[in-house]
């Protein structure tokens, strides 16, 4: 006996025939799990929320930008669980509820840990790190961001930055936005490393002209002679690049 597949309309018509429109019990609960699976929803609910805070803290600050990793977290908590009730017929409110309940209370508990204990904000969240000092980059604090170069000095280019030797200080907060401290004006102009991204590509073991040169990895800038070569006793690098003078112009 061969059997026929069914046509896509008379399918739909027997899936449609099963679900009946306001059931309050599918609503609220499921005819598939007992009550007590409500329980097992909140300690579903902790664990995920458990393991979001650490993907985020794993994934570093750039990552949570513009958000504190705790409102990022209801957002991804919260969204999966807020679009299935509305979507899905068999996803009932009731545990959506709790899932709302759960996760709104993780935040609110979060929250006060990280006001009473500053360690723990400081562990979960991060707290500003140094990245620029008098146009040395700090490699201990950079290396230990999520953060390249490239990323560090197009921030700078947007501040209208040209070059390493104009930032007094620059620190990457939290959040994940970077906080930047110029020279005043009347003081003398700091040679530093140009962070054009067509200047940054051509760098030198050997320098063709004598003048001074800016470490393409840290930024020390040190003279140098015509044809010679040197290591950073900054970061113990080799590459230079021609430093810059510019004067920052707002």
């Amino acid at each position: 006996m061969v059997l026929l597949p069914l046509p896509l309309p008379l399918i739909c018509m027997v899936l449609a025939a099963d679900i009946k429109p306001f059931d309050w019990e599918r609503i609220l609960f499921s005819t598939d799990a007992p009550p007590l699976f409500l329980l097992e929803v909140a300690l579903r609910c902790l664990v995920t929320y458990l393991l979001m805070l650490a993907a985020l803290r794993v994934t570093g600050r750039r990552g949570v930008r513009q958000l504190s990793i705790f409102e990022l977290s209801i957002i991804l908590g919260l969204g999966s669980a807020a679009g299935d009730a509305m979507l899905y017929h068999d996803t009932p409110l009731l545990y959506a509820a709790v899932v709302f309940a759960v996760v709104t209370g993780l935040y609110l508990l979060f929250n006060r840990l990280t006001e009473k204990y500053p360690k723990f904000s400081d562990w979960l969240e991060g707290k500003p790190v140094l990245l620029v000092e008098d146009g040395l980059i700090q490699l201990s604090n950079f290396r230990n961001q999520n953060l390249t170069q490239k990323e560090l000095f197009g921030e700078l280019r947007q501040l209208q930055v040209e070059h390493l030797g104009q930032v007094r200080r620059a620190y990457i907060e939290a959040t994940g936005n970077l906080s930047i401290y110029f020279y005043e004006e009347q003081e003398p102009i700091q040679p530093g490393l140009p962070i054009w991204p067509e200047r940054i590509e051509h760098t030198h073991k050997r320098v063709k002209e004598a003048g001074k040169f800016a470490c393409s990895t840290c930024g020390n800038v040190r003279e140098l002679p015509r044809g010679g070569t040197a290591t950073c006793a900054n970061c113990q690098a080799d590459e230079w690049i021609p430093a810059c003078e510019t004067k920052r112009v707002a």
